[in-house]
């Protein structure tokens, strides 16, 4: 058993981040999208 608590923890730490990060960058290029929109045409 070479399973440290960190490396027990590295697949949940990763999910955590995806499960934040992807919302927030679909939401980040949405915001985008709608100020091209409105300032640009």
């Amino acid at each position: 058993m070479n399973d440290t608590p960190h490396t027990r923890r590295l697949p949940l730490l990763v999910l955590v981040w995806l499960w934040v990060g992807l919302p927030f960058a679909y939401g980040f290029y949405e915001l985008i999208l709608k100020v091209v929109q409105l300032f640009g045409g």
